[in-house]
């Protein structure tokens, strides 16, 4: 008997709700951790903005790269085995990163644990959403998206949120800031050695899960996928869609934790760590998740090339947020959460149609492979821009700065008008 293709998997031998949750929490959790409550925790640390904004942006090489390697995760092994083991990689590197802080090399050795970390979150994503679609049958997909999306989301409150106000706690209790992170390192390495046990146990055993064909072949169909998406018409217009769409707000969002607990002397808000964990980390992200999801309602009710320059503009003329809070610097914290969640709204509402563009560039025989380069570009977009973004503030102040954003939004008009939709793509077929 052959085995059945993903599209036509079987039944699950374990119920979707038993593990879906927790992978994607698992998925989410490592990823804000090194790109958002790294930024958090150095700070606290006494880091320079220009040294946080570089070094922690080159964390965002290995979701740059992965693509490059990710057919590695179908050649070798089952993927349910990546995602195991990648989960384990994880909870040690969160230990390490713990252990290395009181050391006098902190900034450099945490560096290297982070990047490790890095790498099997990048590697976790691929192999996790090919376990997905191994799985489950297809309307089982369809129906778990949403639960899929959740968790990721709820993975960022409780690292931006909830990590962040317990850190903030501990050091409000006169702990020192290195020792109040280790605990909250140690105590997330500990959750990640549950999740690794747990699934290890519980994900199904899909008989489709195995290495694909090994030899020439692979490596031919490999080139083939890349070629194939650089020989397209309009590349160099989708290179710089996906490059500079959002160029301010990667600017922005490497600035933005520094900018709420730098001192009013300095130019910040002078906000505590627990509050950031209230402001940013928690009711920021809900309105970013509350954005999104509406944006992609939009999408399927209007279509993409209704609702593309309105959502372009939600993405960034919310920025002006950020300048009324730098020129005004108001202390009451609601102001500011309200503040920030214009802003995050806005830009989850305008982050779908960036989404939808990746989707319609992969659509086609290579669907998989060229999304993922899509998210590679998508990254490497980010990671530019976020290493300069430090040296940028400490030149203009936070005011001038974040009028800097505004301006370099100004690329990603150019880029848009570019790119060809058809009508008819992302609305949802009316019956």
């Amino acid at each position: 008997m052959s085995t059945p293709p993903p599209s036509a998997a079987p039944p699950p031998d374990r119920n979707p709700w038993a593990w879906i949750p927790t992978l994607y929490f698992a998925q989410g959790m490592p990823y804000v951790m090194v790109m958002s409550v790294s930024v958090i925790m150095y700070k606290n640390l006494g880091v320079s903005n220009a040294d946080i904004a570089l070094y922690t942006s080159w964390l965002y090489l290995p979701w740059v790269i992965k693509p490059l390697w990710s057919p590695l995760i179908d050649l070798f092994k089952t993927k349910r085995l990546w995602v195991v083991a990648t989960q384990f990689v994880v909870g040690v590197t969160l230990a390490l990163v713990a252990f290395t802080l009181p050391t006098e090399f902190f900034f450099q050795m945490t560096l290297a644990m982070l990047w490790l970390m890095a790498f099997a979150s990048a590697t976790h994503d691929i192999a996790a959403d090919g376990f997905y679609m191994l799985a489950l049958p297809t309307h089982l997909q369809a129906a778990f998206v949403g639960v899929r999306s959740t968790f990721y989301r709820i993975a960022n409150i409780a690292g931006q949120g909830a990590l962040v106000y317990f850190a903030g706690q501990l050091m409000e209790s006169n702990m020192d800031a290195k020792a109040a992170w280790q605990i909250v390192l140690i105590a997330l390495a500990v959750l990640f050695a549950v999740l690794f046990a747990y699934h290890a146990w519980v994900l199904p055993r899909p008989a489709s899960d195995a290495p694909t064909l090994k030899g020439e072949s692979v490596s031919e169909g490999f080139v083939e996928t890349l070629t194939s998406f650089f020989q397209r018409k309009d590349i160099v217009v989708i290179l710089s869609f996906l490059l500079l769409y959002r160029l301010g707000e990667a600017q922005a969002l490497k600035l933005v934790a520094p900018f709420l607990l730098d001192a009013t002397a300095k130019g910040g808000l002078g906000l505590t760590t627990k509050d950031v964990g209230i402001a940013y980390g928690t009711i920021g992200v809900a309105a970013l998740t509350v954005g999104g999801i509406l944006g992609g309602v939009a999408i399927s009710m209007g279509g993409l090339k209704r609702w593309i320059w309105p959502m372009l503009i939600a993405c960034h003329v919310p920025n002006f947020a950020f300048v009324f809070l730098a020129y005004v610097q108001p202390s009451s914290l609601a102001v500011i959460s309200t503040a920030i969640a214009i802003e995050q709204f806005g830009y989850g509402f305008g982050f779908a149609a960036f989404l939808m563009v990746m989707i319609m560039v992969a659509d086609g025989p290579h669907k998989t492979a060229h999304y993922a380069l899509c998210t590679g570009f998508m990254a490497l977009g980010m990671m530019l821009p976020g290493m300069i973004s430090g040296k940028v503030q400490e030149f203009l102040g936070y005011q001038h700065f974040f009028i800097w954003v505004l301006v370099c939004c100004l690329p990603s008009v150019v880029a848009t008008w570019f790119v060809k939709i058809d009508p008819g793509f992302g609305k949802k077929a009316q019956s």
